[in-house]
């Protein structure tokens, strides 16, 4: 299997997705993606229990992507071998009533991670520049001073929401969050095979949604939006990358590869000492437990 330059995903510069990769598979049979897989999240498995015992970061996962690029199976098979308490997933949906009272971020605020665990956001707070950028008229249900009309949604209230989005991280990264932003990057093509497999497969039917067919129909106004979204607002402490994501088995092993290698980069993250009284009497409480009969 070719060595994964995991550098290479991420958006350091302004970037064409177009010119982007939808396929990778480094070469290697599905069996040696799935055993890479499994060494790699046995190592972030390690590091997650780490991480809670040292209690002094969190970890976010942002999920984005069209329909069908493979969010719930990646969360499904990275985070296999995380202690259940670990991680917690955020699915986010249309904002309800009591949401739609608030900003539009703060739903994503309160679902941040506790320090010592991940969050995975699938689908993010970007939904915010992206599906309301494409449907303007999503907006006016936020109820915004000013924004009477979709005329009113202009090039500076955009802008203004990309600023947001930095702040807000930039905010959340100085007080302890590790950020990763993953776009998984799929192609139109492969996307019709997936919505088709849907149909096909009853055991798959319950995924398939008329409304695909029609956000399928204004796929490049989306491109464009991921494109201008991940250009604006790729960050040193809140990176963005860019997964090929044709290939289920190749993606999941870039984005663990990805965690895997910037996390370990955290030296400061390790199980804290115990106490100095406790350690110097850890063998008086082996003795006491042994002395115990059954």
């Amino acid at each position: 299997m070719e060595k994964i330059d995991t550098d290479s995903y991420q958006v350091k510069s302004d970037i064409k997705i177009a010119e982007r990769s939808t396929y990778e598979d480094f070469g290697a049979s599905n069996k040696e993606l799935k055993e890479e897989l499994k060494d790699i999240r046995k190592k972030l498995g390690e590091f997650q229990d780490t991480l809670y015992a040292h209690g002094k970061y969190g970890v976010l996962l942002c999920l984005q992507g069209m329909d069908t690029a493979g969010k719930d199976s990646l969360i499904r098979e990275v985070f296999k071998d995380f202690n259940v308490r670990g991680v917690v997933v955020h699915s986010f949906k249309v904002p309800t009533s009591l949401e739609l009272k608030h900003d539009y971020l703060w739903r994503h605020y309160i679902a941040l991670p506790e320090r010592g665990k991940f969050s995975v956001f699938n689908r993010t707070h970007y939904e915010n520049v992206l599906v309301t950028k494409v449907h303007p008229e999503y907006i006016l249900n936020e109820n915004l001073p000013g924004i009477e009309s979709v005329s009113d949604i202009d090039g500076a209230f955009w802008e203004k929401r990309y600023q947001q989005i930095n702040e807000f991280e930039e905010h959340v990264a100085q007080n302890g969050t590790i950020i990763f932003k993953f776009f998984l990057h799929l192609s139109k093509e492969e996307q019709r095979q997936r919505l088709l497999r849907r149909i096909r497969l009853k055991r798959k039917n319950w995924k398939f949604s008329p409304g695909d067919l029609e956000e399928r129909k204004i796929w490049d106004a989306y491109q464009k939006c991921y494109e201008e979204a991940l250009n604006k607002t790729s960050k040193a402490h809140a990176p963005w990358y860019v997964i090929p994501a044709d290939n289920k088995k190749a993606a999941r092993v870039i984005v663990a590869s990805i965690l895997h290698e910037a996390l370990k980069k955290y030296k400061d993250i390790e199980e804290p000492e115990l106490d100095e009284e406790i350690k110097a009497n850890l063998e008086i409480f082996k003795q006491e437990l042994e002395k115990e009969t059954k």
